[in-house]
């Protein structure tokens, strides 16, 4: 039986950012508890033809092989920096490019990070709504993380870590039988999963 495929999306422009290590971070949390395939991707990856787009067809290859990959994966993990007040422009292009059928029933664990707390309702007042309107299922519990809850591009907030465990646990209950005692399977590279020591962006 092959193994349940979770695609990570982060919709940071910056390349490192915060996003994409809070992306990285529910995700080894997630495959901590079950196998899984694992492939992130942000902004970066996708190149200028996401934004170039103006339909389906006209999307670069890289840009088609992410939405590709979220059309396809077993669940998703997605995360956006907020600027005012919303995702980025790209992250909800992307999903203009998405098939509205391709993510029904779908699992779909919201992240977000922002400068302060006060752009933590962006996970209930538009990304959960996003999601609402595919008929993704949504994971109960979302993670925001602010610039203060990350150190040395590391998040280390005990609080949102804990957030991150149980989002975890429950997005893992939804894809499979635990095989937490048997080690995870990820394409992660060691490259991605390394902690970035300095000048992390949203």
């Amino acid at each position: 039986m092959s193994l349940p495929h979770i695609v990570g999306f982060s919709g940071s422009p910056r390349r490192p950012s915060k996003t994409r290590r809070l992306v990285e971070t529910v995700a080894a949390e997630v495959a901590s508890h079950h196998q899984a395939r694992l492939d992130i991707f942000d902004l970066s990856d996708a190149g200028p033809g996401l934004g170039a787009a103006l339909q389906r067809q006209d999307l670069s290859l890289p840009a088609a092989r992410i939405i590709d990959a979220i059309e396809q994966a077993d669940a998703l993990i997605v995360g956006t920096p907020v600027y005012k007040g919303t995702y980025t422009g790209l992250f909800k292009h992307a999903f203009d490019l998405v098939d509205p059928r391709a993510l029904l029933g779908k699992p779909v664990l919201l992240t977000a990070t922002g400068g302060g707390p006060r752009h933590a309702l962006v996970l209930e007042h538009a990304l959960r709504p996003l999601f609402g309107f595919f008929e993704a299922l949504t994971i109960p519990t979302a993670v925001y993380a602010s610039d203060a809850d990350f150190v040395d591009g590391q998040l280390a907030e005990a609080g949102v870590l804990e957030r991150v465990s149980i989002a975890a646990r429950q997005l893992a209950g939804l894809i499979g039988t635990d095989t937490s005692k048997a080690g995870t399977v990820s394409s992660l590279s060691s490259a991605n999963l390394q902690i970035v020591r300095r000048g992390v962006a949203r």
